[in-house]
């Protein structure tokens, strides 16, 4: 019986290790940073965690960045251990709904669940429940924002990596559009677009980019809730 205690305590470490050298590798508490007075570029991967998700955090734990998962409770509760993954390192989860439906097509209650069990998910993996939520497809209107009860957060770059599954594409299209306090779309589902990061990171750090979560953007600020942000441009003064 003893022999068992052990062996489990000695497991449960190696796998504790494990995780912990997954979200840690890069310090978990994302640097401080001035918006207002340095560039700033908040990164966003919707749809996932996936597989590949565990890639694109090592991609950027690698590289001391931190961006903003929109995550779909489905996949939160397919992949628990990237989501706290995630958190751990520092990166910000947002929720992004439980199954990416229109919601502008669900009745107000539909909405809510939408909402409330992709949070109840992310809380689980997290112990936090997300303080922003972003629509699927952008598709908002008075119910969604209200029943979403806090900001929603959109964006100012659209790298349609959905439609042109092409790295390159995705690392000239960002690095071309960018501007200090603009949220780029991406999705961590699809693999060209985790390739193309390493190389999103490279060109926008050669133009003097910090990479923010979506809160630190806009710090010390606080954003609106039930109201859509799309960037935060005004904010930077050289």
């Amino acid at each position: 019986m003893h022999r068992r205690l052990v062996t489990s305590a000695i497991t449960a470490a190696l796998c504790g290790t494990t995780l912990a050298g997954t979200a840690t590798s890069a310090s978990a508490a994302p640097p401080a940073v001035d918006c207002r007075k340095v560039k700033c570029v908040a990164l966003t991967f919707d749809d996932g965690p996936v597989a590949d998700t565990q890639r694109l955090l090592r991609l950027l734990n690698e590289r001391d960045v931190r961006a903003t998962f929109y995550a779909v409770g489905t996949n939160v509760q397919k992949n628990p251990s990237t989501v706290r993954a995630a958190a751990l390192a520092g990166h910000q989860i947002g929720n992004h709904s439980w199954d990416h439906a229109n919601l502008t097509k669900l009745s107000a209650a539909k909405i809510k669940s939408q909402l409330s069990r992709t949070d109840t998910a992310i809380k689980q993996a997290t112990g936090k429940k997300p303080t922003t939520f972003r629509a699927p497809y952008g598709a908002h209107n008075a119910a969604v924002r209200s029943a979403a009860g806090r900001p929603l957060v959109h964006w100012s770059v659209d790298t349609l990596d959905w439609k042109y599954r092409d790295s390159a594409r995705i690392i000239k299209y960002v690095n071309a559009q960018t501007k200090p306090g603009d949220i780029v779309l991406l999705h961590d589902i699809h693999r060209t677009t985790v390739d193309a990061v390493p190389g999103i990171i490279k060109a926008l750090k050669a133009r003097g980019f910090n990479f923010v979560t979506v809160d630190q953007l806009f710090a010390p600020a606080k954003l609106p809730t039930g109201k859509v942000t799309y960037h935060n441009r005004a904010a930077y003064r050289p």
